[in-house]
């Protein structure tokens, strides 16, 4: 298996390095990533200035790893151009991408980018605070959910998020309740203003979704697809609007 990893926080992230490891167990690895972090950025592609690629400066313990003038989604169209790829695994992120902020997570578009091209793609991302991730303690827990995941031929696109201290494994679904986006102002050194965008859930997680899960402290695996038709609503307007 060709398993192609990436992520959103760049090169030098220590979640790349622990997901890079962990995957040459399962298959030749190569390591594409950008240069520096693309958090939140999205599915943005590069469509107005060249991409280039360098070997990476930091060493993958014998991993092929390269870094790239770009986001996410560029890195595994790039990648996945140099030689033929099975999966893309992109992360591990750190910082959660549960419920609605997988619309504008760079480390899903990785995975997206993989399916749009026909490949399988996988986000893995975990909780960050004021320390980083302890990768070694979630290390068993990331081996496992890849050998269930790369064995079942079914799923094309996964999200899945690891708490900080893992006591299982659960299929979730995507939790979509309101959330707020919130500005937060302030001022710089020498007192110009400044914003922060935030967001912050308005409501608690409700049983089954992915944020119920990794408050629970589990492993939450969240099947996704690309078609984002509402099935229902559209056949509720053929049925009161048909059109000629």
């Amino acid at each position: 298996m060709k398993i192609l990893v990436t992520n959103d926080d760049g090169i030098y992230s220590p979640g790349i390095a622990a997901l890079a490891k962990i995957a040459s167990r399962f298959g030749e690895v190569r390591v594409v990533a950008p240069d520096v972090e693309q958090s939140s950025m999205g599915h943005a592609i590069t469509a107005s200035r060249p991409l280039f690629y360098k070997k990476s400066p930091i060493n993958f313990e014998g991993i092929e790893a390269y870094r790239v003038n770009g986001t996410p989604a560029d890195c595994v169209a790039l990648g996945s151009h140099l030689s033929p790829i099975d999966v893309v695994l992109s992360g591990i992120n750190m910082g959660s991408n549960l419920g609605n902020s997988m619309w504008h997570s760079g480390t899903l578009a990785g995975a997206k980018q993989a399916v749009l091209l026909g490949m399988k793609g996988i986000a893995l991302s975990t909780p960050a605070g004021k320390s980083e991730p302890d990768f070694n303690a979630l290390e068993p827990f990331v081996e496992k959910t890849l050998a269930l995941l790369l064995e079942n031929p079914d799923l094309k696109l996964i999200n899945v998020n690891f708490p900080k201290k893992p006591v299982g494994i659960r299929w979730t679904r995507q939790s979509v309740r309101q959330y707020d986006g919130k500005v937060v102002p302030g001022t710089d050194p020498l007192g110009r203003k400044h914003y922060w965008f935030t967001v912050v859930p308005l409501e608690p997680a409700e049983e089954g979704t992915d944020r119920w899960a990794v408050d629970q402290g589990y492993v939450s695996i969240t099947p996704l697809r690309l078609d984002l038709t509402n099935e229902k609503e559209l056949f509720q307007a053929i049925q009161k609007q048909p059109v000629a």
